[in-house]
């Protein structure tokens, strides 16, 4: 077990970062102090399952320090509380994905309830609406979501959203409950969407999609994202970014699409991370205080 108090890092605290990332295929060599915030990892994954304490340590040895695992059920969600405990670097959101909520019972959100009161809980999430797959009826999909909207709201915490096919009933969900800390997962909309999100004040989380190559319309997404809405995530193991596409994505290789996304705003990229970890302690309130005592 690697010990929590060797992946260090808060966000009053970077460490120095020597990362070589990707800009369209061309490398850039990075060497700065440089604090590099991962907000979506799936660190329960089975694709993790192997090596989790390597997967980690690469984290680190590539300047992010600082990661958020992602909870999607209950097993997900006690695993990523256990490995904020673990990994002094990770923190933990827990919650029911659209795919799983039928399973969001009274009992489940009690359980979800004392988690999250956990202090290395960051977020409630990931919630939201999924049509696209379907996985789950509609309707278990809409009271799970409004379930963990309220969860949020009762604890002061933050949502992590995922949307999928599902933008227009997802914002009527969100402005009906007046839900104010919203992190928008994994963004992929156009122009008319990010505008309504930014608009309220909502946070915009770009990952690995934001640097394939027919995604211009993303890109040009990126380009418009006021500074003090934007963050970056991998939702690693999926949506691995170019290079690497393909493969099965890790937090260490976050810095590719902040490279893409840092070109596309005509800025340097140690600039547009450090703005992300700005971002990412102002989302996520309880970042800001750095490890927990003990951890």
């Amino acid at each position: 077990m690697l010990p929590a108090t060797s992946v260090a890092g808060n966000v009053a605290g970077p460490v120095v970062a020597c990362i070589l990332c990707w800009s369209y295929g061309s490398k850039v060599a990075l060497s700065k102090i440089v604090l590099v915030i991962d907000t979506h990892v799936h660190l329960d994954a089975a694709a993790f399952a192997g090596d989790l304490v390597a997967v980690v340590e690469r984290a680190v040895a590539a300047g992010v320090t600082q990661m958020i695992s992602i909870g999607t059920d209950l097993l997900s969600s006690r695993k990523a509380v256990e490995f904020s405990g673990r990994f002094a670097g990770v923190w933990a959101s827990v919650g029911v994905h659209p795919h799983e909520a039928a399973h969001c019972t009274d009992a489940l959100e009690e359980e979800l309830t004392a988690l999250a009161t956990d202090p290395r809980v960051v977020a409630i999430g990931e919630t939201g609406l999924d049509f696209y797959r379907n996985l789950a009826p509609a309707a278990a999909q809409h009271e799970a979501f409004r379930r963990q909207i309220a969860l949020a709201q009762r604890l002061d915490l933050p949502l992590v959203i995922h949307s999928r096919n599902a933008d227009g009933d997802v914002l009527a969900a969100l402005i009906a409950a007046d839900a104010q800390r919203v992190v928008m997962h994994c963004f992929t909309g156009d122009h008319a969407l990010a505008r309504r999100c930014l608009a309220r004040g909502w946070y915009l989380a770009f990952g690995g999609a934001a640097t394939y190559p027919r995604n211009t319309e993303l890109r040009a997404v990126v380009a418009e994202v006021p500074g003090d809405q934007l963050l970056f995530e991998t939702d690693a193991p999926y949506l691995a970014p170019v290079p690497r596409r393909g493969r099965r994505n890790e937090p260490a290789w976050l810095m590719d699409t902040i490279a893409v996304c840092a070109q596309v705003r005509a800025m340097a990229p140690e600039a547009l991370a450090e703005q992300a970890a700005r971002n990412a302690a102002q989302a996520f309130a309880r970042l800001a205080s750095g490890p927990v005592e003990g951890a």
